[in-house]
């Protein structure tokens, strides 16, 4: 070469099974360069060197071989190959060395296993041709393909399934159900191995299927639900077109038939009888009926009506709608008196009813429902029901308000005994006549106080009381005129001293209770007290309103400072009725413009009369004062003693707590001694007869010798201690009862010890010994907290030796 470097071109041999089918792939030749085209070097070309190239074809592989020696695909060969084996091939890419493998002198290329071409179409591998001494690249890598050839090893598969389809029933011939499709791994660009065909397998008595689309349509129009309401078709398909030797696959179509409203109602029987008492109540169920229909869903939904004049009257059919039944129930009280047994048509027909099928007959049936009236003792019924009632209020008692009557309406038609629910009467107003069922009055009826009176009353029969029946009364109490007109409100004026005659002073109007059904009209007058009156006139205005006017020129308040001028005013009856009331008029002090600057409170009666009403009243006010103020006085008086007595009863306060510390022999504030002394007399012990101890016998009156004398007391058997022992008793009785206070621990008596102790006294002071047997002068030492006791147990020592001598 003249550029020094070595170009080669490849020959690719391509030898398979099916060559006779394919041809001999014949090999071109190319000027190309150094690379796999690249244009060649220009140097190259000068030197008139021509390089040879080539075009690579697809390598080619039948799948499925199932021969024991490697299957031979190809071959690769450059043209510098001398056949000395300097060259060496190899491959690389998809399989290479596994699947594919390479003679490295020859090149050529053989697969070592079975290929399937639904897994894997064809394979990508780059080829190399290098230096067998140096291992360089001879030429760049060449990329080439080895496709794998299909062949008829894959059968058509419904992958979709299972299929289930649906077509109403009576549906055309043709009428489209549904679509299957079949699919194919094969090669679909190669033959015939993926050319997929169907038919039917099982039911195509009733069903089609379309070879080249799958659409499956009814073969026949009388599918009927109510017979069959489900259809298993089997469907094949075929691949080759369904030539011989096609692989197939088949799958099951669910055909579901649906249904349509072809079917009218109809019921099981032309006849139902029922029974029901006859006080059952409007709206009682009497019995249910239901109409069959062979259809399904919405298409079996009814109406129910009844047909018959009667039976629309008496009873009322509703459809209930989760069981489609027909309910029927009672529309008016029924009678067994009056009718026995009732007769009804009850008619059933479809809700929705679809046109096509019309021609089939009318969708609707009927049936008789015999109705029996069943007879019940029944309780007596008011006739009329009327409930209004009037009385005047004036009636006297035992006056006939009304009469109600109440029948058995059975045929035995017992005897009616009538009686006041008295829940509604609780005052016994009105009383009632049980044979007769005449109303009266009981009492004296007032319409001011109740206008209208509700009473109930019962009607049962004579001989069976649980036979009830009852009936509201609405009794209205009519007015007459029994109220005296009054004044609206108490009147009170005001005039000015200078006021001139024929001033308005009040305009004066009044109540009257009563309510005549002609309205009120009321006539006005002064009180004939009143008539010498010479300062102010009355004047009615003739619409139940009078007008008070003054008569005379100023007035002066020094000579009297108020007027009472009663006012009688007469109602319009009959009969006609009046009372009195009184105008206070003031005579005020005024300014120019006749404003009102002050008015005296003296008040000078034209009528000096007080009415016993009145007086009355202020002596009920006055005792009832008297009686509070006593009642006040006797409470505290009684608290004030109840509080003494507890006072000097209770000793609690000189119960002493020993828990602290005293004060010695100087402290003297603790308790009261004369407190202690109170409970016993101890001068008149020790000077009386039957005084103890070594003193006794010889009087003193040194209440200090006696207080020293304490030590050495002993209870003289001749003394009467009782009247401790009730009084510590009592104590304890009434601490035990007052809940209002904590228990005490312990009651003390400080005047004596006791009687009768078995053991002696345990005191260092008190001691049955002489006092030559102690000396006690040796507490003069102690200091001065026992200077008393010393002095105390000394004195009593002086008087031991004075009594000795």
């Amino acid at each position: 070469m003249a550029t020094g470097l070595q170009g080669f071109s490849w020959t690719m041999l391509l030898l398979f099974c099916a060559i006779q089918e394919l041809g001999t792939w014949a090999m071109h030749t190319a000027v190309e360069g150094p690379g796999l085209g690249q244009p060649a070097d220009p140097t190259l070309l000068a030197g008139g060197r021509v390089k040879r190239g080539w075009v690579w074809n697809q390598f080619f592989v039948v799948e499925e071989y199932t021969g024991t020696e490697p299957l031979y695909v190809g071959k690769i060969h450059s043209d510098s190959d001398e056949g000395d084996g300097s060259i060496k091939y190899t491959i690389s890419g998809e399989g290479a060395g596994t699947i594919f493998l390479i003679d490295e002198i020859t090149g050529d290329i053989h697969a070592t296993e079975r290929l399937d071409r639904e897994q894997k179409t064809f394979y990508t591998l780059r080829a190399q041709a290098r230096d067998r001494q140096t291992d360089q690249l001879l030429e760049p890598e060449s990329e080439f393909i080895i496709k794998v050839q299909d062949i008829n090893d894959s059968e058509p598969r419904f992958l979709e399934g299972p299929y289930i389809g649906s077509v109403a029933e009576l549906s055309p011939i043709g009428t489209s159900v549904m679509q299957v499709m079949a699919s194919d791994a094969d090669d679909p660009t190669y033959g015939s191995s993926a050319r997929v065909v169907y038919s039917v397998l099982e039911g195509e008595q009733h069903f089609t299927v379309d070879s080249k689309t799958g659409v499956i349509r009814t073969a026949v129009a009388d599918l009927d639900r109510e017979t069959q309401d489900r259809y298993e078709v089997v469907i094949r398909a075929t691949d080759m077109a369904g030539q011989l030797g096609g692989l197939s696959g088949s799958t099951t179509v669910t055909i579901v038939v649906t249904d349509v409203n072809d079917n009218p109602p109809r019921f099981p029987q032309k006849m139902y009888q029922f029974s029901i008492v006859e006080t059952a109540p409007v709206g009682t169920a009497i019995g249910r009926v239901k109409a069959e229909d062979s259809d399904v869903g919405e298409n079996t939904d009814m109406t129910y009506q009844v047909k018959d004049e009667e039976g629309v009257e008496m009873f009322k059919v509703t459809t209930d709608s989760n069981t489609q039944e027909a309910v029927i129930s009672v529309q008016k009280p029924l009678d067994y008196e009056s009718k026995k047994v009732h007769t009804v048509v009850v008619e059933a027909l479809n809700k929705f009813v679809d046109p096509r099928f019309v021609d089939l007959g009318t969708f609707r049936d009927q049936t008789i429902v015999r109705v029996s009236v069943l007879d019940v003792d029944e309780p007596p019924e008011f006739r009329p029901p009327s409930n209004l009632m009037e009385v005047q209020e004036d009636a006297h008692v035992g006056s006939v308000v009304g009469i109600v009557t109440a029948l058995d309406p059975d045929t035995a038609n017992h005897p009616v005994r009538y009686a006041i629910d008295r829940s509604t009467d609780t005052e016994r107003i009105f009383d009632i006549d049980a044979n007769t069922g005449a109303i009266v009055t009981g009492k004296v009826l007032d319409r001011e106080t109740a206008g209208w009176h509700n009473i109930t009353v019962l009607a049962m029969e004579a001989d069976n009381h649980s036979q009830v029946s009852r009936a509201s009364l609405r009794i209205r109490i009519l007015d007459v005129n029994d109220n005296p007109p009054e004044l609206a409100t108490p009147y009170e004026a005001a005039v000015c001293e200078d006021a001139k005659p024929g001033q308005l002073i009040q305009t004066i109007s009044v109540v009257d209770r009563d309510e005549p059904q002609s309205g009120h009209r009321f006539y006005f007058t002064l009180a004939p007290e009143a008539t010498n009156n010479h300062h102010f006139s009355l004047l009615d205005i003739k619409d139940n309103t009078a007008a008070v006017h003054t008569q005379r020129m100023g007035f002066n308040r020094q000579e009297q400072d108020v007027y009472l001028l009663p006012i009688l005013v007469v109602d319009s009856g009959p009969p006609a009725l009046s009372s009195t009331g009184t105008l206070t008029i003031r005579i005020c002090g005024c300014d120019s413009n006749g404003a009102i600057q002050s008015c005296n409170s003296t008040a000078y009666v034209v009528s000096a009369t007080l009415s016993p009403g009145a007086l009355i009243a202020l002596l009920v006010c006055i005792l009832i004062l008297v009686v509070l103020v006593l009642l006040i006085l006797t409470l505290k008086r009684h608290h004030k003693s109840h509080l003494t007595s507890e006072d000097d009863e209770d000793m609690r306060d000189n119960v002493i707590k020993y828990n602290d510390e005293g004060g010695g022999e100087q402290d003297t504030e603790a308790y009261d001694m004369s407190a202690l002394r109170s409970l016993y007399d101890f001068s008149e012990i020790k000077g009386g007869d039957g005084g103890g101890g070594p003193g006794e016998g010889v009087p003193s009156g040194n209440p200090a010798s006696e207080l020293h004398a304490l030590p050495q007391w002993v209870q003289s058997p001749d003394l009467d201690f009782s009247m401790f022992r009730d009084y510590i008793c009592k104590k304890v009785e009434q601490a035990d009862e007052d809940l209002s206070v904590p228990p005490y621990d312990s009651f003390q008596t400080y005047a004596f010890e006791g009687s009768d102790s078995p053991v002696p006294s345990l005191s260092s002071i008190n001691t049955w010994s002489s006092g030559s047997e102690q000396d006690f002068s040796y507490l003069g030492v102690w200091g001065p907290r026992f200077r008393q006791l010393a002095a105390l147990y000394a004195g009593r020592r002086g008087e031991e030796d004075s009594e000795e001598s």
